[in-house]
């Protein structure tokens, strides 16, 4: 079917997908099929398939908004306007979804104990270096919205609780790979020499050579954007070969990490989002 969602259709999918991403956010379960098929009486004759490719529409949108998904609808663009008006509106006058977002961007986080970190580790997100990252539609309105995601990397706790838990990685990776002794000198260096480096971790591969490590943690999605510094950058291109940036995703529930070899721009688009503004 390709006739155009109609406002009640959009309405009703925003709405089903807005209580699942609160229960998401507030660590609830729920089950997408059951909310499908309770959506699905609302909608014209709508697929089950063109229900999910929606609901990645919906986390597209989110992405721009600066707010987190639902893990398992990747964002996909090539969106109507009349859903991204409907969504913008939905996020910005709904009490609930606002403290819960809030809520989880903010909390404190501790690594957890794991003795086997052999399934952390998996392929990082494909990058198409022709394609070009969407910027807000030009319908984009909101002059007042929070940028969720640019809060949680502000959180101190779960930044310093993802670099202890890629700290006990490397020691794990280096004792698999029989380097015990390289293993014992791996530092946490963000801690004892400070921030400022352009990295957070030294370790070593298994030849000896130094491998710097920066950390960026999320408890979100695994396409979840990430911030990084002018000094991270330029410390990166300075050291094309030994530099790593480990993203970590999914951190609260099911910790699973990718690896960035290199300068970052190979790896993703990197958008400047803000400027300096100084007085000669």
């Amino acid at each position: 079917m390709n006739e155009d969602w109609t406002r009640h259709e959009v309405e009703a999918t925003v709405a089903a997908y807005r209580h699942m991403l609160q229960l998401e956010l507030s660590g609830q379960s729920y089950n997408k099929s059951a909310h499908r098929r309770a959506l699905l009486p609302k909608l014209n004759n709508r697929s089950d398939r063109a229900v999910d490719s929606k609901h990645q529409n919906i986390s597209a949108i989110l992405k721009i908004l600066g707010f987190p998904w639902i893990p398992g609808y990747k964002p996909y663009g090539h969106f109507q306007k009349l859903l991204f008006e409907v969504v913008e509106s939905q996020i910005a006058s709904n009490k609930i979804i606002d403290e819960v977002a809030l809520t989880a961007t903010s909390l404190p986080a501790s690594s957890p104990l794991i003795e086997n970190f052999s399934g952390v580790l998996v392929a990082p997100p494909k990058f198409d270096h022709k394609a070009k990252e969407p910027s807000p539609p030009l319908y984009f309105s909101s002059p007042n919205k929070r940028d969720y995601l640019e809060r949680e990397a502000r959180n101190i706790s779960l930044g310093r609780s993802g670099e202890e838990f890629v700290l006990n990685f490397e020691h794990f990776r280096l004792y698999q790979l029989g380097q015990r002794k390289l293993a014992d000198k791996v530092d946490h260096v963000s801690v004892s020499k400070g921030d400022g480096l352009g990295y957070d971790i030294l370790s070593f591969d298994v030849d000896g050579r130094e491998r710097f490590i920066e950390v960026k943690t999320t408890a979100f999605a695994k396409e979840t954007p990430f911030f990084i510094s002018r000094r991270e950058i330029q410390f990166a291109k300075s050291n094309e070969e030994q530099f790593h940036l480990y993203r970590l995703y999914d951190f609260r529930k099911s910790p699973k990490l990718f690896d960035l070899v290199g300068s970052v721009g190979k790896h993703c688009a990197v958008n400047p989002v803000s400027y300096i503004c100084e007085f000669p």
